[in-house]
């Protein structure tokens, strides 16, 4: 198991918005969309029960440009 194994919906939303990001839409299915207004930047999280997916994490954290250090440490 990696750095980003764990996290499921409310711990991923709640590292974000300590990052910045905020609730901006639903988007298709079961996934959101947040937006981070000082850098502009949005990306997709699903919302579904359980863990999220390492890859997935990866993915959100690079679509937000976020580092994934800086986000663990939020």
């Amino acid at each position: 198991m990696g750095q980003l194994a764990g996290f499921n919906y409310k711990k991923c939303t709640r590292k974000l918005k300590n990052l910045g990001f905020e609730f901006d839409r639903h988007a298709r299915g079961s996934h959101e969309i947040w937006w981070n207004p000082k850098t502009r930047v949005r990306t997709t999280i699903p919302h579904h029960p359980g863990d999220i997916p390492e890859g997935t994490m990866s993915a959100i954290l690079k679509q937000a440009q976020v580092d994934v250090d800086l986000f663990l440490d939020a």
